[in-house]
């Protein structure tokens, strides 16, 4: 429709283009004269006729050629022509052509001054019109891009959100006041205003929030925090206008703002002073959300995992009643996110579920969800009808690791080094009881590491000790300390676990209070440009002297690491030297071949 609407006003600027040339534009050949030289011409006896155009003369000489001039408007030519000394004998030899005026000679007038400001006016219509199909929305920048999805054909409910359980919870009495409303107002409660989703990337904020729509079965305005602002001052407080505007029609309802970071950081942190587009457009949140009335029944719903920046007008409750906590799921969360995304998908026997959830710690449910995509490719690239245990094992380790890189050509120098850098960890891991469990050792490339160490917890924790810090730290270190106690010499590849290692033991100085010797405090304030969310440094609240001393203490942890790594190597050089030859030979080890070692 709009592409024949376009072809339709080219078309139109087409033909009046062809008027124009054709009418108003055209162009005369001949020469045009003074008076006086037809007068001279006409006593000579050279003029043949002469054809009136309301003022304008076109004169046929005898020898063919024509010449044009004008007379002055309102007198005829012959009196014209006779006042100028013309021979009334050779004027009577004169034929004299009247030509009649046209209807179109006034229209063509019009037209011609008329048709340069159609022209541009049809221009600019066009353009604007142009602009607006292509999805630029030229005549409609305050206009709420928020997406609607009725309720009527839930395509998220509960049933579909998994480890999460107590927000699940929390949510479902919104979805119970949308439901029945009256039950709640009969006792005096009102309806929440706003419920604020917090949790890592991945957790499900987004899906949770279309859950609630599902169960509700009400409206749901789906938004992002970042379409409100645009380049245009005034646009994203109109465009927040506009969709409490549609969602008061549409009650009950919910908006789902996610990411509302985006605009709803701390005011007065703008780059531009204290008064930039995203402070209008947070402020017209603020007074849209503080100005419901309370049977509106339209529940605003914001996700995001930086709570820590938000403006706490935004947060105050009136505005954001409720703080719901998306955390990363447990062991048993873990199991039932697999549960829903092996759905429909063919398993084989084999595959245990609740193995797979204690394998994979830290895990959240986009990551969950990418492993199991993994595993149904492996098993599509092995020409399998079911997806097998070995798949999902070897998903786990490409979502960790990376892809394996087994076209990497490796020196025998190299691969040697890299085998008795692998095991010097999985060794200092093994002796220390305080570690991880060793789970996978393995000198094939994944990423950008050479070889791989993996370690599960046998159990999920919450709070982490002084001494695993110490233990992990040995493990860390365990590669160098290989790699100097066979070839006598170090390397680059241990220049990740080096950099870890000192993060970790500075945070254990300045962050967990796990000096003796600076005690039971916390140094430095990180400073941060809120309104970029980007942290630009560490604010230095204590002096040069207590600076060096956690140098000091920093260099004392690592080095004590380093040096109980070395020696449990020396005391177990046997063990080590076993573990590279037979990585050499295999490639990999799992947890039953590296324990069969100490068996």
């Amino acid at each position: 429709m709009r592409l024949s609407r376009a072809l339709l006003v080219v078309l139109v600027l087409l033909v009046l283009a062809f008027v124009y040339g054709a009418f108003i534009l055209r162009t005369d050949t001949s020469q045009v004269v003074d008076l006086s030289a037809v007068v001279n011409l006409a006593n000579e006896g050279k003029v043949e006729s002469i054809k009136v155009d309301q003022d304008e003369l076109t004169i046929k000489l005898k020898d063919g050629s024509e010449i044009t001039s004008n007379k002055e408007n309102g007198v005829s030519v012959t009196e014209t022509l006779t006042l100028l000394g013309v021979n009334p004998k050779q004027l009577a030899n004169i034929k004299i052509i009247i030509s009649p005026r046209s209807a179109w000679d006034g229209w063509l007038t019009i037209l011609a001054t008329l048709f340069p400001l159609i022209l541009i006016g049809g221009f600019f219509f066009f353009i604007l019109r142009q602009a607006q199909g292509a999805g630029n929305q030229a005549l409609s920048f305050g206009k709420s891009r928020a997406r609607m999805f009725t309720g009527d054909k839930p395509t998220v409910t509960f049933d579909d959100v998994a480890g999460v359980d107590e927000a699940k919870q929390e949510l479902a009495e919104i979805v119970e006041f949308l439901r029945e409303p009256e039950k709640f107002i009969s006792l005096g409660a009102r309806i929440p205003k706003g419920v604020l989703m917090v949790g890592p990337p991945g957790c499900g904020k987004t899906l949770t929030a279309k859950a609630i729509s599902g169960e509700a079965g009400v409206p749901f305005f789906s938004i992002s925090g970042s379409e409100f602002v645009e380049m245009f001052v005034g646009v994203g407080a109109s465009r927040v206008r506009d969709l409490f505007d549609q969602a008061k029609r549409n009650s009950p309802c919910i908006i789902f703002m996610d990411e509302i970071d985006a605009v709803g950081r701390h005011r007065g942190a703008g780059l531009g002073g204290s008064h930039d587009e995203r402070e209008q457009t947070l402020n017209q949140i603020l007074v849209e959300m503080d100005g419901f009335d309370t049977d509106t029944n339209v529940i605003v719903v914001a996700a995001t995992n930086r709570p820590d920046i938000l403006d706490p007008a935004l947060l105050r409750p009136g505005r954001f009643d409720r703080r719901v906590v998306l955390d990363r799921p447990d062991r048993l969360g873990r199991e039932q996110i697999l549960k829903i995304h092996v759905k429909g998908k063919p398993l084989a026997g084999d595959v245990n579920l609740g193995v797979i959830a204690k394998q994979i710690p830290g895990f959240v449910g986009a990551d969950i969800e990418s492993l199991v995509n993994e595993a149904a490719i492996l098993a599509a690239r092995r020409s399998r009808k079911q997806i097998i245990m070995q798949d999902m094992q070897e998903a786990i380790e490409k979502v960790i690791a990376g892809p394996e890189r087994k076209s990497r050509v490796i020196p025998a120098k190299e691969r040697r080094i890299i085998a008795h850098h692998e095991a010097g960890h999985a060794l200092v891991r093994k002796l220390l009881p305080e570690c991880d469990p060793v789970h996978k050792v393995s000198i094939i490339a994944r990423g950008v590491g050479g070889g791989y160490v993996i370690s599960l917890p046998a159990e999920d924790r919450y709070l982490e000790h002084q001494r695993k810090f110490e233990a992990e730290l040995a493990a860390m270190l365990g590669g160098r300390a290989a790699e100097e106690v066979i070839f006598d010499e170090i390397t680059t590849g241990a220049s990740d676990d080096l950099n870890k290692a000192t993060k970790l033991a500075r945070a254990m100085v300045t962050q967990y209070g796990m000096s003796k010797k600076l005690g039971p405090l916390t140094f430095g304030e990180k400073d941060e440009l809120v309104f970029l969310g980007k942290e630009i440094g560490e604010q230095r609240n204590y002096s040069d002297e207590i600076a060096r001393q956690i140098d000091h203490e920093v260099r004392r942890i690592v080095g004590s690491a380093y040096e109980k790594a070395k020696q449990l190597l020396v005391e177990n050089k046997a063990k080590l030297e076993e573990i590279a030859q037979r990585l050499l030979k295999e490639e990999t080890l799992d947890s039953q071949s590296f324990e069969a070692i100490f068996a």
